[in-house]
């Protein structure tokens, strides 16, 4: 056997796997997600009003949600596009177009704590005019101290 300092040793090959990278990676993403996460709940400012209920099941369609401001305003969220404020007349065209092209799509009214019950009753009633069956009413969970 020739042992000569230019003879090459036999390195032995490491079986473990490196995992820094991955928490490097998951970390960086996790950091992404707190800091949009809070951007992507978006809507408008109204006070629920404050009533023990069942929880409504939401199918994989995302629903219309109405909402109906202190002020009187009607606005309308599709998706995750941006609410837009409407007339109630308008409003209920063009939830009449789109329930024809879905007709499974849920609304969901966003009332104010505070707006007047007619108001709540006039888009009860264009939505009923307008064949849409499948209307909820969003509410905050009571708070007990």
């Amino acid at each position: 056997m020739d042992t000569s300092p230019f003879q090459r040793q036999r390195r032995h090959l490491l079986a473990e796997m490196n995992v820094v990278p991955y928490i490097d990676v998951m970390l960086v993403l996790l950091v992404i997600f707190m800091i949009t996460a809070p951007m992507l709940t978006q809507g408008l400012k109204v006070e629920l009003p404050e009533v023990a209920a069942e929880t409504l099941s939401v199918d994989s369609a995302e629903p219309f949600i109405v909402s109906i401001k202190a002020d009187g305003s009607y606005w309308l969220k599709e998706g995750s596009a941006d609410p837009i404020r409407l007339p109630l007349t308008a409003l209920s065209e063009r939830l009449m177009t789109s329930q024809q092209a879905q007709p499974q799509r849920q609304v969901l009214i966003n009332g104010d704590k505070n707006v007047p019950y007619g108001d709540v009753v006039k888009l009860m009633s264009a939505l009923q005019e307008a064949h849409i069956l499948r209307v909820g009413l969003l509410t905050e969970p009571p708070t007990t101290p």
